[in-house]
């Protein structure tokens, strides 16, 4: 806040001075509307109303708000209906989703992927295995030759309905996996944004009215929409809900385990152990999410609960993302960059942290990712799948936050801290 008031301050001045100085020179006009801009520029990636603007000066973009408080998203119909930021404070409360500036700036589409950004984007499984839809037949599986399908890419999909607190989308779409099979798949989507007073319904207990807020949910839906039924031999898909935010310094997944130390961290190479801590004796573990590591870490059904989070000790921000688990054991579809790897030996949630990558490509971006997925989707002609996933930020002081924490993740926020 007090960093875009100096900001607008210093814009009012250079307004004024310019005004009058009217025969200070051009070259001094021009030297001072620069500094103004670059001013401006400084405050977009932290503040939700400028990322909204920029959004909107290029591509259509949908906001809602809350009536009851200061929560309010921003929806971009033309890449997947993804929720692409959010703000718990208003217009001038912090952006809390991860925007790629520079490439939406840029409006060209770039090859392998389109990293626009989101914190909630819709994906399809599996990434790997044999019947993955990111490598083409024959395909090593390697950084050159991996390819996100444009259809949950660079397609939009249509708008259906709207209303002040939700936006519906459908999508017609055809994907070929590894093997070479044809998917025909119908695709529904809905995003609500969730009125303050709700939240405490996710959450099970009541927030400090101190306390900023805004909670979201997607609802996916999968359909058969062709001939062949979806099987363990023909390849089943499932729903991937991926959402990004800023990295920082001080920034820390947390994912509570059922079980000991149950966590996948083979995706790019065992992430090193100041980077991933099991806490045995509280059943949970903590990953770096400063996006100078290239890492990826996965928890399977039976190892894990349904949701995990982040703490941003630098801007006091808890991001909790709950999901859909069904109770019955179900397959999951295996993410694993390998065509021998099982193809329902897969992870349920998922939590990735960029870096630069080994092959020497520039790295994507100053983020870090919460995802879930849907079991593996086993459907006749005509039949669907649903997956809900739901992302709630809470932003205030730490003595608010840390009964929120210590419920849901049974740790307090200064062991989190030491984790950073």
């Amino acid at each position: 806040m007090e960093l875009f008031r100096h900001i607008m301050k210093n814009y009012l001045i250079c307004s004024v001075l310019l005004l009058a100085a009217c025969g200070t020179g051009q070259q001094q006009r021009q030297q001072q509307q620069q500094q103004a801009n670059q001013q401006q520029s400084i405050s977009r990636p932290e503040n939700f109303g400028a990322d909204v603007a920029f959004l909107q000066g290029h591509v259509n973009t949908i906001v809602l708000k809350d009536s009851t408080s200061q929560a309010a998203i921003a929806i971009v119909p033309a890449w997947q209906g993804r929720v692409m930021t959010s703000t718990a404070a208003g217009d001038e409360g912090r952006s809390l989703g991860w925007l790629n500036h520079s490439l939406i700036a840029d409006g060209k589409v770039q090859p392998r992927i389109n990293a626009y950004g989101g914190e909630d984007r819709f994906w399809l499984g599996p990434e790997g295995s044999r019947n993955s839809f990111y490598f083409a037949p024959g395909d090593t599986f390697d950084l050159s030759r991996w390819q996100v399908p444009a259809p949950i890419d660079t397609e939009p999909f249509n708008v259906v309905q709207q209303s002040r607190a939700s936006v519906s989308f459908e999508k017609n779409m055809q994907l070929t996996n590894y093997k070479g099979n044809v998917f025909d798949i119908k695709t529904r989507r809905t995003v609500t944004l969730i009125a303050r007073r709700d939240i405490r319904n996710y959450l099970g207990l009541d927030l400090h009215k101190s306390i900023h807020a805004v909670a979201f949910h997607s609802a996916n839906t999968i359909i058969n929409n062709g001939k062949h039924k979806w099987d363990t031999a023909y390849g089943m898909p499932s729903i991937w809900i991926l959402g990004m935010f800023p990295a920082g310094a001080q920034n820390t997944v947390m994912v509570p385990l059922r079980n000991g130390r149950t966590v996948n961290d083979a995706y790019f190479g065992k992430v090193p152990g100041n980077r991933l801590v099991i806490d045995d004796r509280n059943k949970i573990a903590y990953f770096r999410a400063d996006a100078s590591y290239r890492s990826k870490i996965g928890v399977r059904q039976t190892d894990c609960y349904n949701y995990l989070g982040s703490y941003d000790a630098e801007h006091k921000v808890l991001t909790i993302v709950q999901f859909t688990l069904p109770r019955n054991p179900q397959r999951y579809v295996n993410a694993a960059w390998d065509p021998s790897a099982a193809p329902f030996g897969g992870d349920v949630l998922n939590a990735y942290n960029d870096g630069p990558p080994a092959e020497g490509q520039p790295q994507l971006g100053r983020f870090f990712e919460l995802e879930s997925s849907s079991p593996a989707a086993s459907l006749k002609p005509g039949a669907s799948l649903e997956h809900y996933h739901r992302t709630i930020h809470l932003q205030g002081e730490e003595k608010r936050l840390g009964p929120v924490v210590k419920k849901l993740f049974g740790v307090t926020l200064a062991e989190i801290m030491k984790q950073g």
